[in-house]
């Protein structure tokens, strides 16, 4: 049995542990508040703008502001993989570098594939094996709609100088603070061939002209469904790593109760094999 001085070190050690892990959750309740009430307050605002100026780009001539969604033959793709800057939080980020290694090994095997990293954790693990051309990891020390639109913006006029001719974006959608859903989500070129889309398209009028909303509307629906993407990534962090945190904590105190019954354990064996002794001693003085 486990000398009692060495028990009654781990009992500390898990308690420790405890804490920390405690704490962690804790704070990472308090940011998932936040995060969530903002995604879930943009979410359907940005997804009815992206539904209406799809419809739109369908019936658009590519000299009226097409280009965002012109349909090229896929010579070279961009990948953003979004991930956080920081462990513990479960499978959330492995997710994310699993689906993009498949995505280059597989369904773009052929490709001239590049990736664009959203996160130090993302960037850490790709950088190793494929051709990062940038990495934007401090995003996430100051998340405002200005930052991240400035990155949109340069993708976007990449795709119209026809650096890239697909853009896709990997991230966390946010459902809730247990569950994260790993999407792939097609940036650029705005997807046009849904017929219901289409459907949708021809119900509207549209003032001012079509070419006044592509060269004004299409261009901030794009940022915005940027930006909508990396609050999904940031609000899928916090909740991961609360229930990592409160999982880790759960598990810290069971280890901590079952330390300290095998402690007690230990201690009333030490104590019996005492009275056993002086027992015995007092039977062979009386003899």
């Amino acid at each position: 049995m486990a000398n009692l001085k060495d028990i009654r070190t781990r009992i500390q050690s898990v308690g420790s542990t405890m804490q920390i892990t405690n704490a962690m959750k804790m704070v990472s309740a308090a940011k998932l508040k936040k995060a969530q009430d903002a995604i879930e307050k943009m979410r359907p605002y940005a997804e009815k703008l992206t539904e209406l100026l799809a419809g739109l780009s369908a019936n658009l001539d590519k000299d009226l502001g097409g280009d965002y969604a012109a349909q090229r033959e896929v010579k070279k793709v961009l990948l953003v993989p979004i991930t956080s800057n920081r462990g513990l939080c479960g499978a959330l980020n492995t997710n994310i570098i699993k689906l993009t290694s498949s995505l280059i090994e597989n369904k773009y095997k052929d490709k001239d594939v590049e990736l664009l990293t959203i996160g130090k954790k993302a960037y850490d693990q790709l950088s190793k094996k494929y051709k990062v051309v940038d990495n934007k990891s401090e995003l996430f020390d100051d998340l405002t709609y200005e930052n991240v639109a400035k990155i949109a913006q340069k993708i976007m006029n990449d795709f119209i100088d026809k650096k890239y001719d697909e853009v896709i974006l990997i991230y966390n959608r946010f459902k809730n603070a247990a569950t994260q859903i790993v999407i792939t989500e097609q940036f650029l070129p705005i997807k046009t061939e849904s017929d219901e889309i289409s459907k949708v398209a021809l119900d509207f009028i549209y003032e001012p002209s079509q070419a006044e909303i592509v060269l004004e509307l299409i261009p901030k629906s794009l940022r915005t469904q940027f930006y909508k993407a990396i609050r999904d990534a940031w609000a899928s962090e916090h909740g991961a790593r609360m229930t990592s945190m409160h999982k880790a904590t759960d598990n810290a105190k069971d280890m901590k109760d079952e330390l300290t019954l095998q402690y007690n354990k230990a201690r009333q064996a030490v104590i019996t094999g005492e009275i056993l002794e002086i027992v015995s001693g007092a039977e062979a003085l009386k003899n």
